[in-house]
């Protein structure tokens, strides 16, 4: 049994980029993404998903999507910000620091992309970065939060299918 069941989400879609949101980092999710991101939850907890905790980038839209997934999932995980899953965070950064906030065996990071993929290569040791679509999700478990050991790619699925898992 793993020590650590890792879930990677990217946050849902959110307002476009431009004048109405000069502030990048306050982009809102859309009604639409929300609609569907609670859809792609309702697939997480078909496929029997505990979370204890959800760790998330800064970013508005990312608070917004950890929100929708912490109160979707059960059993009331506590939601934490962790500043260097804000975009131009190396993974090593966020692996040097997971350790340090949270001591939950089974967590969930709701992040962005390029980084998010990035990540999921470092710890799966694979050699290019996932492509994580808006509220797409992957499961990836590892022996410890501390080693540099590859973990294993449990499950990797897009919205798309989790919506209809759900």
């Amino acid at each position: 049994m793993p020590s650590c069941e890792l879930y990677l989400v990217r946050h849902a879609i959110a307002a476009e980029r431009g004048p109405d949101w000069p502030d990048d980092d306050k982009r809102p999710l859309t009604q639409l993404g929300t609609t569907r991101f609670k859809e792609c939850v309702a697939g997480l907890a078909w496929l029997r998903a505990a979370i204890d905790e959800v760790v998330t980038s800064p970013l508005v839209r990312a608070a917004q999507t950890a929100e929708l997934l912490a109160a979707g999932v059960g059993g009331r995980p506590t939601i934490r910000v962790l500043p260097e899953l804000a975009p131009g965070h190396a993974p090593e950064e966020v692996m040097r620091r997971l350790p340090k906030v949270t001591r939950r065996r089974r967590l969930a990071l709701v992040g962005h992309e390029p980084g998010l993929g990035e990540l999921a290569a470092r710890l799966i040791g694979a050699g290019r970065p996932l492509a994580f679509r808006k509220g797409a999700m992957c499961r990836i478990d590892l022996e410890s939060l501390h080693t540099d050991q590859a973990g294993a790619l449990l499950w990797f699925l897009q919205p798309k299918v989790l919506r209809r898992l759900g």
